[in-house]
């Protein structure tokens, strides 16, 4: 019988008469609550000698499988449901088993169990052990239909356990990962499941007391543990590492790959030695490839120098440059540390790849060497090419650079050793074979890749630009972090090659870019873009170019960044007569400027000295050459020059006058030719005259105002009452007393105190104004008002003492120092009146509590108490 593993409540078992049902035992009562019948054998009634079931997850379902044994027969059944309704399914099907010859009255079936699954079983039958794997993943179908689990299957023949001829059956077995558990008489004979070989004989430490002596084995799946038994004793079977020398045996087997998923990771020399069976095997075999690939992961057991020479003696060049490239990756994996073996290694395997490579470029067997790979050829070649790259891709950090590059270049394998020095960043190498080929979009790819040097978009600018222009110069334009500058003898040498006329000159429109788009401002940059102008035919573009202010609108620095001098130098090298006006008029040098456009153009000229506006003379002075030179240009009749003449004068808007340009005409010009501009000259100053006469009338009758005014203001007074308060101290303004400080040097008033009054109302004592606007005006102004208040009491004291002394016969209407002093101070302190102007505006923005009174404010703070409070009781 057997516990149902999806319940511990249900168990199933077997009968002598071949039925099998299924049980359920209380476990409050250790009683059985039911007993079904689930199957019984019809077909040949024998005794169920051994059941054994194991379930699958299948969904949300549960598959089921059971297998029972009989002294003939071993039956198979599979299902998904209940075990009620997977028995049931049987009742209409034909159900699946193996029968063997013989008949075994002691016929026993095991499952070996691992991690809570049966992974093989074991069948002792009378023909051997039929056993074999156990998946419930494989969803085989068997000929009756049902789901068969069952692989590797194999019998173990009886006569393979002794030497005899009659072959002795077990009394009963056991069933480990890799060996059965046989007991022969009183021996366990321990049989390798794979080999079947028998591997041990165990004996019992003491002769069993039983006359019948040991009746059976059985095994705990859980715990790994077997057990022999007699009618009174028990013995137990260790079991330790029986694993330990599997993979021998599935070498000497041939099955490699068993062998190294047995073989133990803490002793590598059992991998190697399964590595070079297989690897001998496949040299013995001429398939050296496979050979050089197993050799390659051999790491003890056979040195690297003596697997090469085995290759090398064979002449197998391509399983040697495969053995290689297999033992770096295995050494760069575990000996990372050792660079020397494994720079040694990549170096050697390089020069096979080239000689591999070159081998293919052998046109014919006559021995003559060409760079024409023949049809047959053409698609290992260009597989080796790719393998090679892919090679030098992967190894680029371990080749040594020199080296491999002198190997590339010697094999004259220029592509290749490109690709090399893009891998190592050589990207000058990569750059200059580009131009070297003419490829002028590809070396500028490389230029524009993030970690290219900037230095090197110099280096090759000029053999680039001469190369592709156009290409050169939009690559430029994409390359925001260039510096035009350094760009220069490139540009140079460009213009230095003769163009044609219709082809757009790229060095101009990639100064244009820097100029107008990156607003570059070096005076190198500029100067060359304006001799490139210069050097044009048409004009139009230099004069632009001069014309645009490209500094304006900052706050300093110059409006344009060529050298202006170089530019007039190179203007009149190439007779570019207008832009060395422009120039001229720039560098405000006018009379030059409009000398020279005389010769060009006296509408020019005209124009250059209409710009000067600050200087009259100056003005004048240019009209006047430019009078002087459409006289005498003059060659037709001299009543008509002198009509253009006068003309002329009248396009100067009055700035010349006939007798301006009298002294221009010849001394025999006769006057009637000049009466009509004379007449009109003279109309002119009459005017003139005029109006000098209406503004001197003018001036004397706003003198004659000015004189009234003062003599108003002499007399002006202030009605203040005799209640009026001073706006500082709040005292009234007529009452005696009060500060005698200032009065020195004021003009008695009595015993009263000196004092201002306002157009407002507002009246207030001197001493009283002062301190006022003092305190809030700003310190360099309440400074120079202190410095008059002082210099004003000094000067009183001394003309006091002086008037005490003598007379002073100075007119009264002369001004004196204390008058001059007073006269100061009123402006500065009465200026406005300090409650209606602007200083009481300006109060509006200060803080309530000015600093100096922080103390003050801090005297108001309330304090908490410190000392404890009493509170009293009331009674009311």
């Amino acid at each position: 019988m057997i516990l149902n593993s999806a319940s511990t409540k249900e168990v199933i078992l077997g009968t002598e008469n071949g039925q099998i049902y299924e049980m359920a035992v209380d476990e409050a009562d250790k009683k059985e609550k039911y007993v079904k019948l689930l199957f019984e054998l019809t077909e040949l009634p024998e005794a169920i000698m051994g059941l054994q079931m194991e379930t699958a997850i299948v969904g949300n379902a549960t598959r089921y499988y059971v297998m029972a044994v009989t002294p003939t027969r071993l039956y198979s059944f599979t299902g998904i449901g209940s075990l009620e309704s997977v028995f049931a399914s049987y009742s209409d099907r034909a159900v699946h088993f193996m029968e063997l010859p013989g008949e075994i009255p002691n016929s026993e079936l095991h499952f070996f169990i691992k991690q809570r699954r049966a992974k093989h079983f074991a069948w002792l039958s009378g023909a051997g052990i039929y056993h074999g794997d156990l998946n419930f993943g494989a969803q085989h179908s068997s000929t009756s239909g049902d789901e068969n689990f069952v692989e590797n299957k194999g019998l173990l023949d009886y006569s393979k356990l002794s030497e005899s001829a009659d072959a002795i059956k077990p009394k009963s077995f056991a069933v480990s990962e890799f060996h059965f558990l046989l007991l022969i008489g009183d021996k366990v004979k321990v049989v390798n499941r794979i080999s079947q070989q028998i591997v041990e004989e165990l004996e019992f430490d003491h002769a069993p007391e039983s006359s019948k002596g040991i009746i059976g084995l059985c095994s705990d799946a859980t715990a790994g543990l077997f057990y022999a038994y007699d009618e009174n004793s028990i013995f137990q079977v260790s079991v330790n590492d029986e694993g330990r020398d599997m993979w021998q045996v599935y070498l000497d087997m041939k099955e490699y790959t068993a062998a190294l998923a047995h073989c133990d990771e803490d002793k590598p020399f059992q991998k190697d030695k399964v590595y070079l069976v297989q690897a001998e095997a496949a040299f013995s075999a001429k398939d050296y490839e496979r050979a050089a690939s197993l050799y390659a992961k051999i790491n003890y057991m056979v040195s690297f120098e003596e697997i090469s020479l085995k290759f090398i003696a064979m002449g197998e060049q391509d399983a040697l440059r495969t053995f290689l490239t297999r033992k770096l990756d295995s050494l760069y994996s575990t000996k990372k540390e050792d660079k020397c073996q494994i720079t040694m290694i990549s170096t050697w395997a390089t020069e096979l790849y080239l000689d591999k490579i070159n081998r293919l470029l052998l046109e014919d067997d006559t021995g003559t060497v060409a760079k024409v790979v023949s049809e047959a050829n053409k698609s290992e070649y260009q597989s080796i090419v790719k393998e090679f790259r892919a090679f030098l891709s992967d190894w680029k950090d371990v080749l040594d650079e020199a080296t491999t590059m002198r190997l590339l270049e010697s094999y004259g394998r220029v592509e290749e050793l490109v690709y090399f020095a893009g891998l190592k960043e050589q990207y000058e190498i990569v750059v200059h074979h580009y131009i070297r080929q003419g490829e002028t979009k590809k070396a500028l790819e490389v230029l524009h890749r993030p970690n290219v040097p900037i230095d090197l978009q110099y280096k090759f600018a000029p053999d680039l630009i001469m190369l592709d222009a156009y290409e050169t110069v939009e690559s430029w334009m994409a390359t925001s972090k260039l510096n035009p500058r350094k760009l220069i003898p490139a540009m140079m040498r460009y213009t230095s090659e003769p163009h044609a006329k219709n082809e757009t000159h790229e060095v101009i429109k990639y100064l244009e870019f820097c100029v107008h788009h990156l607003h570059n401002e070096d005076p190198g940059v500029h100067n060359l873009l304006l001799s490139l102008y210069a050097k044009q035919e048409d004009e139009s573009a230099l004069l632009r170019f001069l014309q645009c202010k490209f500094g304006k609108g900052r706050s300093s620095g110059p409006e344009f960044f060529y050298d202006p001098k170089y530019a007039l130098r190179l203007c009149l090298k190439e007779k570019r007569m207008r832009a060395c006006v422009h120039i001229y008029s720039m560098m405000s040098m006018h009379e030059e400027a409009v000398a020279l456009a005389l010769q060009v153009d006296p509408e020019l000229a005209m124009a250059e000295a209409d710009k000067v506006e600050d200087d009259e003379d100056l003005r004048k002075k240019l009209w006047l050459m430019v009078a002087k030179h459409v006289i005498e240009q003059e060659k037709g009749v001299k009543r008509e020059n002198i009509r253009k003449a006068i003309a002329f004068l009248k396009e100067t808007d009055g700035l010349l006058k006939i007798e301006d340009i009298l002294p221009f005409f010849p001394d025999f010009a006769l006057i009637d030719d000049f009466k009509e501009a004379i007449c009109t000259s003279l109309e002119d100053y009459n005017k003139q005259i005029e109006q000098l006469k209406q503004e001197m009338n003018d001036a004397t009758h706003g003198a004659d105002n000015i004189r009234n005014d003062i003599s108003a203001l002499a007399q002006r007074f202030a009605v203040i009452d005799r209640d009026a308060e001073c706006g500082g101290c709040k005292r009234k303004i007529l009452t005696s007393g009060g500060t005698q400080r200032l009065a020195r040097g004021y003009t008695s008033v009595g015993p009263m105190a000196p004092f201002y009054v306002f157009p407002c109302g507002h009246a207030f004592h001197a001493q009283c104004l002062i301190a006022h606007v003092t305190q809030c005006t700003s310190q360099t102004r309440a400074e120079y008002i202190l410095d008059l208040q002082k210099q004003l009491s000094l000067l009183g004291d001394k003309a006091t003492k002086e008037s005490n002394g003598s007379a002073n016969g100075e007119s009264i209407t002369s001004m004196t120092p204390i008058d001059k002093l007073r006269s100061q101070l009123d402006d500065a302190i009465a200026s406005e009146c300090p409650f209606c102007g602007d200083l009481m505006i300006r109060e509006i923005s200060l803080p309530f509590i000015l600093p100096e009174e922080a103390d003050q404010m801090a005297s108001w703070e309330i304090k908490p108490q410190v000392a404890t409070q009493k509170i009293l009781p009331m009674t009311i």
